[in-house]
């Protein structure tokens, strides 16, 4: 694994490095090639970011952790991560890949807008505002999903160079406090000028950006429910303000969009089941189970979710198995709109939203009780069900799926996870968080009966990092390392 003086020192942009070239002093130019640039532009770094944003991510390793987590897909041939085995290094995967290719990246964006650095000229790159705006929202939702995994994390001392390559933890509390005042700023920044240039995700539009930080604010909110979970304290007030910033609608998703024709682009589920001619992964019986308990007998996305056998049947794989198990022809792997190779990855979606409209109304912290919970349910089912174009406009009234103020927030977070079907760390933080569904390790668990709470800080800490390692350890009140201790916002 890389260390974590590897992602203080290190940056890589687009094959270039960021920091630049130093000069040679008394050599001068002997050795320097006149035919490259010392520094990439920042829209160079901008694209390279948003790229490997997408490498943590689906059917990459990361990815498929948190897939596996999750239980929406379990292991077949090779079984790796479900037996949750804390005692290996599995469950210790590094976070340098975030560190070293995203968010220095980023940071160096920021950095050369405000040097008024020609790396940064507005005239090819967009406006200084916009560049700095985009940069401090993906800043802000990488910073997100690495506390949300290792709990509290390198943060403010982070970025610092070759000034701190012993940073200190950050409490998660103070982390996700910034990340708001972050998320803020960044929204308010964006000007009237020309978006990004080098936005694959969004081709500069910084309406989406708008949207994006105010969608995320909203989720991050509610991720504090345990903590916070009073009608009128700081997580409400959050979920309030970032309602009114105007997150995604309904019928609105922001995406990654993958490139059929571009090798280098490919969807990663593309690249592992067809280019790779791997099989290591089916749907998880947990899910399937799970999408045909209601009144119709299936759920409309089941046959998107999942590929459908030659006989006709979906069949999913326990979660978990005991033994090694062939997949093709008797178990259902992902189906094959979802990993076409421009299938788009679903970074936050209008459903998601809809839920959490849902939970909040349940929850006391918007106006209209059970009665806008049902009205925000309903619409959050309607919009998932949309998002794989199987509309059904009965669906949410089936047995087992219509709203029931008694049952409600186990049938919003039941609901939400069937939704967030590939997004995995966000289906298995959201379970973390709520308790559903009620998901239980496989028969080949060395974890006991417990699904874990947290992935574990990257081994080489422990070389590179100690003090701080051991500090973090024991600011979080844990005894160890390990992948059941609870995070600050996971309560019991």
């Amino acid at each position: 694994m890389k260390n974590i003086k590897k992602y203080i020192l290190f940056v890589v942009g687009a094959g270039i490095l960021a920091s630049g070239c130093k000069k040679f002093g008394e050599f001068g130019d002997t050795n320097v090639d006149q035919t490259r640039v010392a520094d990439a532009a920042t829209k160079a770094l901008l694209t390279y970011s948003m790229q490997r944003t997408q490498a943590t991510s689906g059917g990459t390793v990361l990815g498929q952790d948190g897939n596996i987590f999750a239980q929406y897909l379990s292991e077949g041939p090779y079984l790796t991560v479900s037996p949750f085995n804390d005692a290996g290094s599995t469950l210790n995967r590094s976070y340098w890949g975030f560190y070293s290719e995203i968010l220095k990246n980023l940071n160096q964006i920021i950095i050369f807008n405000n040097q008024g650095a020609p790396e940064a000229d507005p005239a090819s790159n967009g406006s200084k505002n916009n560049q700095i705006a985009v940069a401090r929202i993906l800043k802000a939702y990488t910073f997100w999903r690495v506390t949300d995994m290792w709990g509290d994390i390198p943060y403010t001392e982070a970025l610092k160079g070759s000034e701190n390559i012993t940073p200190k933890y950050d409490k998660q509390e103070d982390i996700y406090k910034d990340l708001f005042k972050e998320l803020k700023e960044a929204a308010a920044q964006i000007d009237g000028g020309a978006g990004p240039a080098g936005d694959i995700m969004f081709s500069g539009d910084m309406n989406s950006w708008k949207k994006f930080a105010a969608t995320q604010r909203l989720l991050m909110a509610l991720r504090l429910s345990k903590v916070y979970p009073d009608a009128g304290g700081f997580a409400a007030q959050e979920f309030a303000a970032a309602v009114a910033a105007v997150p995604l609608a309904a019928n609105e998703t922001l995406t990654y969009k993958f490139l059929a024709g571009d090798p280098n682009n490919y969807n990663p589920w593309y690249s592992n089941y067809s280019i790779a001619n791997r099989n290591d992964f089916a749907v998880s019986k947990t899910l399937v189970d799970l999408m045909k308990s209601n009144g119709t007998g299936t759920d409309p996305r089941l046959s998107v979710y999942a590929e459908t056998l030659p006989n006709g049947s979906i069949v999913g794989l326990q979660f978990g198995p005991a033994i090694q198990t062939n997949i093709p022809n008797i178990y259902s792997r992902i189906g094959s709109s979802l990993r076409a190779a421009g299938a788009p990855a679903y970074i936050f979606t209008g459903s998601q939203v809809q839920f959490a409209m849902a939970e909040a109304a349940k929850r006391g912290w918007i106006a209209g009780g059970d009665a806008a919970a049902k009205t925000y349910y309903d619409a959050a089912i309607d919009a998932s069900l949309a998002q794989y174009n199987v509309a059904d406009p009965a669906f949410k009234n089936a047995t087992g799926i219509a709203y029931s103020p008694a049952t409600g927030l186990q049938q919003i977070a039941t609901q939400r996870w069937v939704s967030l079907y590939l997004n995995g760390w966000e289906g298995w933080h959201e379970f973390r968080r709520t308790g559903y569904p009620a998901l239980v390790p496989g028969p080949n668990s060395l974890n006991g009966n417990v699904i874990p709470r947290r992935v574990g800080y990257p081994t080489t800490d422990q070389t590179t990092n100690l003090e701080n390692y051991n500090a973090a350890i024991k600011q979080q009140g844990w005894a160890n390392n390990g992948i059941n201790n609870r995070m600050w916002w996971d309560k019991p």
